[in-house]
């Protein structure tokens, strides 16, 4: 990046489009928010980054680095909006997608309901091949019986094709032979093979993580080309990176290729953000909550690291890739209040989105939403909503709230405190399960708060927990855009490799050398300077009998007995923290060898913020707290200083509002964050 470089990081939500820039020549980092367009995420984008040069005063040809979160992946995974797609696999195995896995979700139901396979059983095809667990070929594959299959897939009318063979990972050559003659005969199809995005054992894991990647190439393929087309018109001199759900960033070349690793683009941002922040604010625990207009992202930074995975889940369907670990509930400040069948009240996972949007935005909307609630309680200021640019009609939040209160019996202010009471209390549990089924108690940590609709939650939140600390970030509404702003080129290559963990120590060496190797291809063709290239290590652990493994960092690429004693050392304590029990005295196997290649990108350094003007709080007015209407010190955030400011009071910001309950104070941190502190209990 030049001096004069503008880099600019874009978070694409359900409700809004988070913009966060950073210009290279004065350090200087500004924020904005601009209405999502759901029809065109990229017309959003577009419009944001127009205004943003008006607003702060940059050209568009200025801007070298445009990073992007985006949802387009998952979105048209959860609405079902992909193409026709077929699965090529091992004669045999053709079931595997229809069988899946018979786990139980929901262990009270009568009924299994288990995720709709994406490929229909007609599309599913078999090739007479195999090869066996050790890598050796068992069954050649027959050239001509693929070619006869392409004809078939033609006839059939697929625009995605996903091969998937047995044991493709520990030898893939049928596969990558497979892809040849497909890719030749089929011009215009998507095809991907599983060694190439998942090169892992579990044959229903890897088919559908392959499933969904070739089913999103020609989603995510349009959308970049249109992208790519916008922005060359308008921005014509900027690199364009989207965000991965491992919270690094890749190419538009990759993200088409293999758009299944864009699956939780957006909310890895925020993840990225709270590891950041973990160092700044020497706050080595921190339990990172977003909560925007439509979900709620939960995320754990524990000493100092974000927790990461093999494997996630969109929709009930497994994706097997590294990502940051999130737990994602349906509650914003859009989420859709409702009265079910037995009388009780419910908070989404329905939301209104952005069109029309809750029923204070005066777009249409007619039904009662988290946000109308925080209305009518006060603790959200209708003239001063989005920095005045969007008022909200309080008139017309009542009036939403007027059927569910007539519903429950209740007033319209009982109900918009029932509203939140609620929604609280599903926040507080999504935190609880993200801590508890990693042996981690609630008190041992700090609730880090962002999002635009987080900051009024926040504390009632952290009480219910019996944490004593919440932390309110800088640009903590577009905090997500400002963790992106800050991420690197990152690919993730995996290697299989099972046995006992001591014997396989010399093949792990050679296998490290290979993984090397094409990481330090890959960065190359991201032009990444050698100088700014860095490895991070990883394998997965189980005991011996084990079906199920656990991932353990490595410091480096040491299978020397030392190091591998220290990596089994590493394993146990990692289990009895997460198990409440460890076995030194049983074998430990390795199933896996993973490697994260990071290409940093240039990163010019922040300007200090604006120190803060102590002052008086200006206005008071009404706000609903545990005990009703109460009069209540209104401050703006930048009159906060040192000095704690005791609750009852709400702080204001441009595009976010924090409310304090009584028995909590709140303070400025010299990196520019709110710090909220409970008074102790006894």
């Amino acid at each position: 990046m030049t001096a004069t470089g503008i880099r600019i990081a874009v978070d694409i939500g359900g409700t809004f489009t988070d913009i966060e820039i950073l210009d290279a020549a004065t350090g200087q980092i500004h924020q904005m928010k601009t209405p999502s367009t759901p029809s065109d995420p990229s017309i959003g984008l577009i419009t944001g980054i127009q205004e943003a040069s008006r607003r702060f005063g940059f050209s568009l040809d200025q801007v070298q680095y445009l990073l992007h979160g985006t949802t387009i992946a998952t979105n048209a995974v959860l609405e079902r909006k992909l193409p026709l797609g077929a699965v090529v696999t091992t004669a045999g195995f053709e079931d595997v997608m229809q069988i899946g896995r018979h786990g139980r979700t929901d262990v009270y139901a009568i009924t299994a309901s288990p995720a709709a396979p994406l490929v229909k059983r007609r599309l599913c095809f078999g090739l007479p091949e195999r090869i066996g667990a050790d890598g050796r070929i068992i069954t050649a594959l027959d050239d001509r019986a693929v070619a006869f299959l392409a004809g078939k897939l033609r006839e059939s009318g697929v625009k995605s094709v996903a091969v998937c063979f047995l044991n493709a990972y520990a030898n893939a050559c049928h596969e990558r032979r497979t892809g040849e003659i497909l890719r030749e005969l089929l011009p215009g199809v998507a095809i991907s093979l599983s060694s190439d995005i998942s090169p892992e054992l579990r044959e229903y894991e890897r088919m559908s993580t392959t499933v969904l990647n070739a089913l999103l190439v020609p989603v995510v393929q349009t959308y970049t080309d249109r992208l790519a087309a916008k922005l060359n018109s308008e921005v014509p001199q900027t690199q364009v990176y989207l965000v991965q759900s491992n919270g690094g960033v890749c190419g538009l070349t990759k993200a088409g290729r293999e758009p299944a690793r864009l699956l939780l683009s957006g909310p890895s941002g925020g993840a990225a953000a709270a590891k950041r922040l973990s160092a700044e604010l020497d706050e080595p625990n921190l339990v990172a909550v977003d909560m925007g207009g439509t979900s709620f992202d939960v995320s754990v930074v524990h000493d100092g690291s974000v927790s990461m995975v093999n494997e996630g889940e969109v929709d009930g369907l497994p994706v097997r890739l590294p990502m940051i670990e999130m737990r994602t509930i349906g509650a914003g400040g859009g989420s859709i209040a409702w009265v079910d069948d037995g009388g009780r009240l419910r908070i989404g996972p329905h939301s209104a989105g952005a069109e029309p949007g809750p029923a204070c935005y005066g777009r249409g909307g007619q039904r009662l939403t988290v946000t109308d609630a925080n209305l009518l309680l006060g603790r959200l200021d209708g003239s001063s909503f989005m920095g005045g640019e969007m008022g909200l009609d309080r008139a017309a939040a009542a009036r939403a709230a007027e059927d569910v209160a007539g519903k429950l019996g209740l007033s319209v202010d009982q109900t918009a405190a029932g509203v939140i009471a609620v929604t609280n209390s599903s926040l507080a549990t999504a935190i609880r399960l993200s801590l508890f089924e990693k042996g981690m108690d609630p008190e041992d940590f700090a609730l880090l708060s962002f999002g635009g609709a987080g900051g009024v939650h926040a504390c009632e939140v952290a009480e219910e927990l019996g944490m004593g600390k919440v932390i309110f970030p800088a640009h903590a509404s577009t905090l997500s855009a400002w963790g992106i702003l800050w991420s690197d080129i990152t690919h993730d290559l995996s290697a299989t490799q099972i046995g006992l963990f001591a014997d396989l120590a010399p093949q792990m060496a050679q296998r490290a050398q290979n993984l090397a190797a094409e990481a330090n291809r890959l960065l190359a063709e991201d032009g990444v300077r050698p100088q700014d290239c860095a490895f991070a290590w990883a394998v997965d652990l189980r005991y011996a009998g084990q079906a199920f493994d656990l991932r353990v960092p490595l410091d480096w690429a040491d299978f020397s007995p030392a190091g591998v004693a220290n990596a089994t050392a590493a394993f146990h304590a990692l289990h009895r923290q997460r198990f409440s029990y460890d076995e030194p005295s049983v074998l430990v196997e390795v199933v896996a060898l993973r490697l994260t290649a990071i290409g940093r990108l240039a990163k010019p350094a922040p300007a200090p913020g604006d120190a803060a003007t102590p002052g008086a709080a200006p206005h008071t007015r009404p706000v609903h707290g545990r005990g009703g209407a109460v009069d209540t010190p209104i401050w703006s955030r930048e009159a906060i200083g040192a000095a704690p400011v005791p609750g009852p009071a709400v702080i204001e910001e441009t595009y976010t509002a924090t409310y304090l309950p009584a028995g909590w104070t709140i303070s400025a941190h010299a990196s520019g964050a709110l710090i909220a502190t409970r008074a102790a209990t006894h």
